[in-house]
C-alpha cells in the first residue's frame, strides 16, 4: 500500500516535493491556503544545482524559454542614470536563470500529474497530532485525515512549524529590514520595458521592476523591530507613510501613493529561519519554512528546489523515514548555512548605512561594466 503524505504549501518547495514523492510512488496531497497558485511577485533566480534538478524534472528547457532578460539602472534623486548594466551578462551571474516568479510556479505545477496528486486550494492545517505510526491532521475545511508523513512547505510564517516545533520567534533571525511591494503599472519611468530601475539612499531602496505588461514597485528600508502583525492589513501602510512620507526623491511619492491604495500590498520583515533540526517525528520542513535565507541572498527558490529534491530522494533510498530525515538534516545543512552567511554582504550593498558604503555600492556595478 502506498504511503500517504501531506504537503502544506503549493509554491516552489511544496510543488517540487510533490513532484518527486509522486514519482517515487507515494500518494501525495497538497493543501494550499490560497484559492489558486500565487503567481505574483518579482522575478526570481534559479541557480547552480537547482538547474540540475530542473533538468531531472524535464522542465529546464521551459525555464530557459521563459528567461527574463533585462537591463537595470541605478538612478539619482532626480532620475538621472548613475549606472546602467545587464545583470544576466555579469560574470558572477553567468549560468543563472532569472524568471518571473509566476512562470516558474506554473511550470512546476504543470509537470505534476493532477490525476495522481490531489491539490486542495483554499484550505489549511489547523492541528497535527503525531502517533508512532501516523499523523492525524485537522483542516480548516473538511474532516480530519490520517497520513504517514506531513511536510511543511508553507513559507517563512509556517503554520506546520508553529504547530510542531514552536513559535516563529524561536527560529527567526530578524535582519533589521522591512520591505513592501505592489503593482505599479501606471508609474511612468521613461525607460523601455524589461528595465529595472533602482533608487538608493542611506538605509532605503526603491525599485520599479518592469516586465511583460506589468510593473512592480518595491520599497525596502532598515528599521528596528516594529510593532506589527503580518496578518494586519492596515498597519503596514502607516509604517510606509512614517518612513517614506514627505520624501520627494525620484518616484518615491508615486510609489508610496500606489502602495497606500493597493489591494495587493505585500509587506513583511526581512529575516532568516534558523533551526537545529528540520524534522520531528513524522513531520518535516522544507524551503522557507525550514531555512529561509531572505531574498537578499537570491537563493530562496534554489534552496527550496534543492532541499525538496534531497528530502524526497532520501525518503526513496531509505525505508526508515527517520534515517532519511537524518540524512536530509545533516547533508543539506552545511550548504544552507553557507548561503545564509552571504546576507550581510548583500545588505551592505543594497541598503548602505554610510555615504562611503553608498558610493561603493554604485562603484561595484560600474566596475562590472
Amino acid at each position: 500500500m502506498k504511503k500517504q503524505v501531506l504537503i502544506s504549501g503549493a509554491s516552489f518547495a511544496g510543488l517540487t516535493l510533490a513532484y518527486w514523492l509522486n514519482k517515487f510512488d507515494y500518494e501525495v496531497t497538497v493543501v494550499e491556503l490560497g484559492k489558486d497558485l500565487r503567481t505574483g511577485g518579482s522575478p526570481i533566480d534559479v541557480r547552480g544545482a537547482a538547474l540540475d534538478i530542473a533538468r531531472e524534472m524535464g522542465i529546464y528547457e521551459q525555464i530557459i524559454a521563459n528567461e527574463f532578460v533585462h537591463t537595470d539602472e541605478i538612478v539619482d534623486a532626480e532620475g538621472k542614470t548613475l549606472v546602467h548594466f545587464a545583470i544576466n551578462t555579469l560574470p558572477e551571474y553567468l549560468g543563472d536563470i532569472e524568471i518571473h516568479r509566476g512562470d516558474l510556479v506554473e511550470i512546476i505545477y504543470n509537470v505534476i500529474p493532477k490525476n495522481e496528486v490531489n491539490i486542495m486550494f483554499s484550505n489549511s492545517i489547523t492541528a497535527l497530532v503525531q502517533q508512532d505510526d501516523h499523523v492525524k491532521v485537522s483542516f480548516e475545511k473538511g474532516d480530519d485525515k490520517i497520513y504517514d508523513l506531513v511536510f511543511g512547505a508553507d513559507g517563512t510564517h509556517s503554520m506546520v512549524r508553529k504547530l510542531v516545533f514552536g513559535p516563529e520567534d524561536d527560529f527567526k533571525k530578524f535582519l533589521g529590514v522591512y520591505f513592501a511591494f505592489a503593482t505599479a503599472d501606471h508609474i511612468q519611468t521613461g525607460r523601455p520595458k524589461s528595465t529595472g530601475i533602482v533608487y538608493r539612499e542611506l538605509g532605503k531602496q526603491a525599485v520599479i521592476f518592469q516586465f511583460k505588461a506589468a510593473a512592480n514597485a518595491i520599497l525596502v528600508f532598515r528599521a528596528p523591530q516594529l510593532n506589527w502583525d503580518y496578518r494586519d492589513r492596515d498597519r503596514p501602510k502607516q509604517i510606509l507613510k512614517d518612513y517614506f512620507g514627505g520624501n520627494e526623491h525620484w518616484k518615491l511619492p508615486e510609489i508610496l501613493d500606489a502602495m497606500l491604495a493597493a489591494d495587493d500590498l505585500y509587506f513583511d520583515e526581512a529575516c532568516q529561519i534558523k533551526m537545529p533540526t528540520w524534522t520531528k517525528g513524522r513531520v518535516g520542513l522544507v524551503g522557507d519554512a525550514a531555512y529561509a535565507p531572505s531574498f537578499f541572498t537570491g537563493m530562496g527558490t534554489s534552496l527550496a528546489m534543492q532541499g525538496a529534491s534531497m528530502l524526497a530522494k532520501e525518503l526513496h533510498h531509505n525505508q526508515d523515514h527517520q534515517t532519511a530525515f537524518a540524512k536530509y538534516n545533516n547533508g543539506f545543512k552545511p550548504f544552507v548555512e553557507s548561503v545564509q552567511a552571504r546576507v550581510n554582504d548583500s545588505l551592505k550593498i543594497q541598503l548602505p548605512e554610510t555615504e562611503e558604503e553608498l558610493q561603493a555600492s554604485f562603484a561595484a556595478w560600474k566596475n562590472d561594466q
